[in-house]
């Protein structure tokens, strides 16, 4: 886990509400193993690459863009942003969207090592601090029969990759390593703990 441009000091002050800038269903059970009190509002953020953008480089500034995008309406909140890409030897691969887009993401993995940037931000007002974790797995080398019964029973059409680690998508995986188990799956808590206890939470509290 680096911890990448953090762009002011956070404040150390009795934490205000927090604020999860995301619907996703995943990002929305990770956070509330934490245990903590927090609301959920989606971000209205153009999340395409920007022209010679790394993967690494879009998840930072997505995560960032979505944090700070809600902070913005709401000065009094921590707001938590988060994006994940996949890095297929330098290209970015995000949500597949649809059943074919899905396969021939799935098609490019197979027998494939790749890194998943999974990228972090808490903000407050126009204060920052981003962390991004990187996963790196390898897929195992299946046939088109094999990736398409995978696709029809789970429809991991939300999930970049199209590999829902924590449901059947575990079954196209060889290897997967990792600082942080729950990165893959879409929020690190680990970064995430990090990040709140230096905006002054208590956890466990």
């Amino acid at each position: 886990m680096s911890a990448v441009h953090p762009s002011h000091n956070l404040s150390k002050k009795t934490p205000q509400p927090l604020i999860l800038a995301s619907t996703s269903k995943y990002r929305k059970e990770l956070l509330g193993r934490l245990r903590i009190d927090f609301q959920t509002i989606s971000p209205e953020v153009d999340e395409a690459p920007l022209k010679n953008e790394t993967p690494e480089q879009i998840a930072l500034r997505l995560a960032k863009a979505k944090a700070l995008a809600i902070a913005k309406s709401h000065p009094e909140a921590w707001v938590i942003g988060s994006d994940q890409v996949v890095d297929l030897h330098g290209a970015a691969m995000g949500k597949p969207g649809d059943h074919d887009t899905a396969m021939a993401q799935l098609q490019l993995l197979r027998g494939e090592t790749v890194k998943f940037h999974t990228a972090v931000c808490v903000a407050k007002g126009e204060q920052s601090n981003t962390l991004n974790v990187i996963t790196e797995v390898t897929f195992r080398t299946l046939k088109d029969s094999v990736l398409e019964a995978y696709l029809l029973a789970e429809t991991p059409y939300d999930c970049a990759g199209s590999a829902k680690s924590e449901g059947l998508g575990i079954c196209l995986l060889e290897r997967v390593h990792s600082d942080d188990p729950t990165a893959l799956i879409g929020l690190p808590l680990i970064a995430v703990c990090t990040l709140l206890r230096e905006a002054g939470f208590q956890i466990p509290g």
